[in-house]
């Protein structure tokens, strides 16, 4: 049998790479109209239902940008959309979320000293979550609360909170702050899909009938892509978060991603404003700091299973699958006498003080939890232990090898 783990994770590696791709694409589009539309000055020869103008230089030549508030008077030959960066990334994305943490659900979704949930159960939660965001976000835009644009982002600052704690109770501490970074994107992909591009539209089919376009399709474009401008730094914190242990291995961390919603308001409420008038609010940055401070501080509130908790509790299936697999001794011995140092919840090794990526390999319900990783990562490879920090001996990898392809039926 050939081993399927190789594919899967260069099948890993490259969604993720588009999905980086593509999110860079729709983060600078975004915040360039979001800018542009805020630098426009007036000009009394504009054409007429033009709003305003900018000119800017760039790559050896100027740009002269003219924008109407609802339409030109008549439809142009050559027309560019801007949606495929956001379908793209979304798309991407949910991709992503199945292959790490729907097929790899046992190891980076389920948390069995939180939620006694089959596998089944935890995909279908993750799934089903994404979409009430999108519902209640889509029903308060709509409402009379439109017209009341600060209690909005209130409402939808609450909402983010109680889906922050909620995630928290379910899910495994990465795999919560992931849920709500897709959870937001949701929305933003959304607003994009059914919103902004739907009203747009409207507007161009009416230019091509020689009707006047109501200015309400572009008022309602115009606040949701507001929204979208000020969810995507949150957006992208939460998706960078399960590579640091001091954002979602606390049992505070659902208060820190709640407050990177705030900071992502403070930072865009700054650049917005200058972009706008030339200078910016320069009280946003020390908001910022102190809430990083606070942020910080609840870091160090460590949360999760304790080693004798681990020791104490019951194998889950998964757990049990690779525990009692022969060769698991061995590559026990080999994990623990090669990693914990480093791996464990109070790591020796000097300048570390919680485990690289929350990885604890102290128990063997630890190694056998993490046996892919172990297998890809200091038996395929030899991107663990670092070179030099320890030198593992090849004996010790073949060990590895050995116990996950027994397990697998690998020959």
């Amino acid at each position: 049998m050939y081993d399927l783990a190789i594919i899967w994770d260069w099948i890993a590696f490259s969604v993720r790479w588009l999905h980086v791709i593509t999110a860079m694409a729709w983060i600078g589009a975004s915040f360039y109209f979001i800018a542009l539309d805020l630098m426009l000055k007036p000009n009394d020869a504009l054409p007429d239902g033009a709003y305003g103008e900018e000119w800017e230089v760039h790559g050896g030549g100027f740009y002269h940008t003219v924008k109407y508030l609802v339409a030109p008077a008549r439809m142009p030959e050559h027309l560019t959309w801007h949606k495929w960066q956001s379908y793209t990334t979304w798309l991407s994305g949910a991709a992503l979320l199945m292959i790490v943490y729907w097929v790899g659900g046992e190891l980076f979704l389920i948390d069995p000293t939180k939620a006694d949930l089959a596998l089944w159960q935890a995909i279908l939660i993750s799934a089903a979550s994404l979409t009430i965001g999108w519902l209640i976000y889509d029903a308060l835009c709509k409402s009379a609360l439109s017209e009341q644009p600060t209690l909005l982002m209130l409402l939808l600052f609450f909402m983010l909170v109680i889906m922050a704690w909620g995630y928290n109770q379910i899910f495994t501490g990465r795999a919560a702050l992931l849920h709500l970074g897709a959870f937001t994107a949701t929305i933003m992909t959304a607003n994009v899909f059914f919103q902004i591009m739907p009203n747009q539209r409207i507007v161009v089919a009416d230019l091509k009938a020689g009707r006047t376009p109501d200015a309400k399709y572009g008022k309602i474009a115009k606040v949701r892509s507001t929204h979208n401008n000020y969810l995507t730094l949150p957006v992208v914190f939460l998706m960078l978060s399960n590579h640091y242990p001091l954002a979602f291995a606390t049992e505070y961390s659902w208060i820190i991603a709640s407050l990177i919603f705030l900071t992502g308001v403070t930072i865009r409420h700054y650049f917005n404003t200058m972009h706008k008038t030339g200078s910016g609010p320069h009280w946003t940055w020390a908001v910022t700091v102190l809430l990083m401070v606070v942020i910080a501080w609840l870091s160090t509130a460590r949360g999760g299973e304790t080693y004798e908790e681990s020791e104490a509790r019951a194998l889950t299936p998964y757990e049990e699958k690779y525990a009692s697999a022969e060769g698991f001794e061995d590559a026990y011995y080999a994990v623990v006498g090669n990693c914990s140092m480093c791996h464990s919840r109070e790591p020796s090794y000097e300048g570390i003080r919680w485990a690289p990526k929350d990885v604890l390999l102290e128990t063997e319900a630890d190694v056998a939890r993490h046996a892919s990783q172990i297998y890809l990562h200091a038996g395929l490879s030899h991107a663990m232990p670092p070179p030099n920090a320890i030198q593992m001996d090849p004996e010790a990898r073949e060990l590895i090898v050995a116990w996950v392809r027994e397990v697998r039926g690998i020959q």
